[in-house]
């Protein structure tokens, strides 16, 4: 094929409401012959279109455009390409410490005696402030107003530093709290679909594409929009100019035909679909939906299919751009101009499909006829175990059935009491009413997170079911803590029109906060009462989220059962209060005549939710909210804006501190030495997530960080949580590995933060050893099963890691962005062969590593001869397999990161000139 020719000859002019703009065009490429786009998925086209406009014969090359065009559903090239995102997404929790490497980065430009200012987003990013409100108030109208106002008690300092960026920084913005969830905003607001930009004296078309600090970043490719979650350390390398290097992926198509059944929800569709794509197998793959079904499907419930990409594994899950999405923004109050725009480029570009479209090739194909999807929650413990609604009650028992029947002792070494589901409880005083609580008691009902309260069908069925509820006169149980997180101002608009907010609140379900709260584990403490009785009795308590996380220790210490449900069941199980119920055939409860009421009786029909919507949401009300986006309330407009180039770092602040990354960094990388004499810091099982490697709730006392924090005077009250700490690093290395629910092979008795100091043999907090190990000049190795750094895109989980001194993770398999993160921190990845693990090679964790040939050079997959030691002199000699995946990150690596890599450009770009 012939792509020698400048970018400009693939230049067009289309005419729109807006006037006339260039763009690059895929059909003129398919006229030279380069490619076949009728062949390619939707989402190939656009990684092509984003080569071909960027192609500039440096960064991005004429080898490049051809590697791109080249993809075959036989196999894609094995070849890089640099994707250059349009724009970049921040949450506070990841966004904060992205902010403070900035920063730091301008501290050592400015040590070396270079502009500080060269440090400097390049391609606009919107942070949005969304992870940091807490449940700490629920229940009554003033639950919103004191959660709020204990938010910005909390998270001043964090606060600040954001202020000083919006000012310091160009190209970026922020997104003041209580406006919404970040994924909701994008999709309701900052997502074009279609964006223009200056150049070359003309405006330029492109597709809208991004990636973002959070996971969760995919939830936009339900609006046609390609982007997915990448590390936070990935994320700044991006907005300082540097292409993110990818791999050509896989796509998996998946055919949706068919239409939801009545009394299905988006929610069921979604947990069927991250089943389904979980038993297949698709990570570090691209999912697109395809088929005459999507016709069937509007536009909320592709979003939250969408945005559960990273539960099913997916790099991105991607809908192609068709006629509901130009519907969905003309019901946001997007510009008529901005769809016209989208549209007529769309469709000039092949990117618009419509039921007679051919459907693209795909590297594999599944099919999902969406009449069979059943109600269904999803747990107790992983978003991908589906439990249909009938089986929910047997799912539990057989999920805690030990824990349930045994006598366990109290973490406190006393004796304990453990009761049967369905027996006499524990009974418990909640202000003056007698309560009995039992295992499976639900503790925590919260209708929150992206996922849901992005959707009014299932927002407005869980306030028609309450307003069912309730007029045939039932309660929520006492002892549920209930709450509603809407994820954005819009929903509490069309809830208020649409009359069921009184109903939810009657429940219980008054809004605390427009963020992620439980979800992200934010859900605050339990009564007092009900956290001793739980811990009092090792009761197995329960909650129900309308979220898409439910990994152990995430949503709440004491809550041992965690399951994923539509908001509708949410409110359903607040009225019964217990997990060991078969909402399908056991009453709800019984109304005041004693006659019983199912849940089938209150439960609203599509028809109904559907006129609700239609009557009671209307595109003013997203101009009107989004009109003043980044403008905040009066608290944040007080706030104090910190002035200059350079932030001025508080050493006695507990929250923001200057991370050790970059200083005293040579100028040039040392050579790449071997790892020799490596101690095993922990050896873990399967599917460890990164909220089990950098947890982000509440921070116990006793724990290395609560008693950092309590030696510096910082009250109980006033730790906050681990997630709102990213900013200093000596409380997130303190709780690297801190999750109460992680299990270590090395000390299988205990649970949390502990291990073996080798060769004392000394039982100690995971911290204290590598504090140890690295007085003592030894390095450190993880060794884990599959599905390692599954979860949130945390890239505390690499840096803390970093910091405790491990040099090297031998993992079964990775997630995607988890592995991504530890090439960013110069941690090396290493994958067992297939079919071999710690134990087929009777690896106990008590020995003594080699790596050997690191020195000698990587290349991206290699293999690495590692050689373990025990103690009695035996040897083990096995072969992995180097998990650097591309060119650049063996730099990354050789640098020590991907920071470390930009900086030492820059300053070696600054002493050039």
């Amino acid at each position: 094929m012939s792509t020698q020719n400048s970018p400009l000859d693939a230049r067009r002019t289309l005419e729109t409401a807006s006037g006339p703009v260039a763009y690059y065009s895929l059909p003129r490429l398919q006229e030279t012959g380069a490619v076949r786009l009728d062949g390619l998925p939707f989402s190939i086209r656009i990684l092509l279109e984003n080569v071909l406009r960027n192609r500039d014969g440096t960064l991005v090359t004429e080898e490049d455009l051809q590697t791109a065009a080249q993809w075959s559903p036989q196999g894609p090239p094995a070849r890089e390409i640099p994707f250059m995102p349009a724009r970049v997404i921040l949450q506070d929790f990841t966004g904060v410490p992205a902010v403070v490497d900035l920063a730091a980065l301008r501290s050592a430009v400015h040590r070396a005696g270079g502009d500080p200012r060269r440090i400097n987003p390049i391609v606009p990013a919107d942070l949005v402030i969304d992870h940091s409100v807490q449940v700490d108030h629920f229940g009554t109208q003033y639950s919103f107003m004191l959660n709020v106002e204990k938010e910005y008690e909390r998270n001043r300092e964090r606060y600040a530093l954001l202020r000083w960026a919006q000012s310091a920084f160009e190209n970026f913005r922020v997104v003041p709290p209580g406006t919404g969830i970040v994924h909701q905003v994008n999709l309701e607001y900052l997502a074009s679909v279609a964006a223009t930009r200056a150049a070359d004296g003309e405006r330029v078309a492109f597709p809208d594409t991004l990636i973002g600090t959070d996971s969760h970043t995919t939830m936009v490719n339900g609006l046609s929009v390609l982007g997915w979650g990448v590390g936070g350390i990935e994320a700044e390398a991006a907005l300082l100019g540097q292409p993110y290097y990818m791999l050509m992926p896989e796509v998996v198509g998946v055919k949706l035909t068919g239409a939801l059944s009545e009394g299905t929800t988006a929610t069921d569709l979604v947990l069927a679909v991250t089943e389904m794509l979980r038993k297949k197998g698709v990570v570090e793959k691209f999912v697109e939906f395809y088929g005459q079904g999507l016709s069937n499907l509007p536009l909320a419930d592709r979003a939250t299919i969408a945005n559960m990409a990273p539960e099913y594994g997916a790099t991105v899950g991607f809908f192609p751009t068709d006629q509901e999405t130009l519907r969905y923004l003309r019901n946001t109050g997007r510009d008529p101009a901005q769809v016209d725009l989208v549209e007529q480029y769309a469709r000039a570009q092949g990117l618009f499909r419509t039921d007679d479209t051919p459907d693209p090739q795909y590297s594999d194909t599944l099919e999902l006829d969406m009449s069979t999807v059943e109600p269904a929650l999803a747990g107790p413990k992983r978003p991908q175990d589906r439990v249909v609604l009938a089986k929910v009650k047997q799912s539990f028992l057989e999920a805690f059935g030990e824990q349930i029947t045994a006598q366990p002792s109290a973490t406190n070494g006393e004796s304990v009491t453990s009761l049967p589901p369905a027996q006499t409880g524990v009974m418990v005083d909640l202000d003056g009413e007698q309560v009995e609580l039992a295992h499976g008691s639900v503790v925590i009902a919260a209708i929150t997170s992206c996922t849901n309260t992005s959707n009014p069908s299932v927002m407005v069925g869980a306030g028609l079911l309450a307003r069912n509820a309730v007029e045939r006169g039932l309660t929520r149980k006492p002892w549920v803590k209930t709450s509603m997180a809407p994820g954005s101002r819009v929903v509490t608009d069309y809830m208020d029109g649409s009359g069921l907010t009184p109903f939810l609140e009657a429940l219980g379900f008054h809004t605390v906060g427009y963020g992620c709260t439980t979800c992200i584990g934010n859900s605050g403490p339990l009564p007092d009462a009900i956290a001793q009785a739980v811990t009092d009795h090792n009761l197995v308590a329960a909650a129900v989220l309308s979220g898409n996380r439910n990994f152990e220790g995430r949503i709440h210490a004491q809550v041992k059962a965690n399951y994923l449900a539509s908001p509708m069941l949410v409110v359903a199980y607040a009225l019964v209060g217990r997990m060991d119920i078969d909402l399908e055939h056991d009453p709800l409860g019984h109304d005041p005549s004693g006659q019983p009421v199912y849940l089938r009786d209150i439960w609203p029909s599509q028809e109904l939710i559907s006129t609700t919507v239609t009557q009671s949401l209307v595109p003013q009300m997203f101009t009107s909210r989004y009109g003043q986006a980044f403008d905040g309330d009066e608290e944040w407009r007080s706030l104090p804006v910190p002035q200059g180039d350079l932030y001025a770092w508080d050493t006695d602040s507990t929250y923001v501190q200057e991370p050790p990354f970059f200083q005293d960094l040579p100028t040039e990388p040392p050579p790449l030495e071997d790892i020799l004499g490596a101690r095993v810091l922990v050896l873990l099982g399967d599917s460890v997530t990164t909220d089990h490697i950098s947890p982000a709730g509440a921070i116990p006392a006793a724990s290395p960080a609560g008693r950092f924090l309590t030696d510096r005077d910082v009250q109980r009250s006033d730790f906050n949580t681990y997630g709102a700490r990213r900013g200093n690093h000596d409380v997130m290395v303190r709780g690297t590995f801190g999750n109460i629910r992680l299990r270590n092979s090395l000390t299988p008795d205990r649970e949390g933060d502990w291990t073996l100091h080798l060769p004392s043999n000394r039982e100690m907090r995971i911290y204290d050893a590598s504090a140890q190990y690295i007085d003592e000049g030894v390095p450190l190795v993880v060794i884990t099963g599959k599905e390692y750094g599954a979860g949130s895109s945390r890239d505390w989980a690499a840096k803390g890691p970093y910091l405790l001194g491990v040099r090297a993770v031998i993992s079964e398999s990775y997630e995607r962005i988890h592995r991504s993160n530890l090439v960013g921190m110069g941690v090396l990845p290493l994958q067992f062969r297939p079919g071999e693990s710690a134990a087929t090679l009777g690896l106990s964790g008590r020995e003594m590593f080699d790596f050997e040939g690191i020195a000698q050079g990587l290349t991206p997959g290699q293999e690495l001869r590692v050689r373990a030691r025990s103690d009695a002199g035996t040897e083990t000699v096995f072969t992995t397999i180097v998990r650097i995946d591309t060119p650049v990150e063996v730099e990354y690596y050789r640098n020590g990161g991907v920071l470390q890599t930009v900086l030492r450009r820059i300053l070696t770009e600054s002493a050039g000139g």
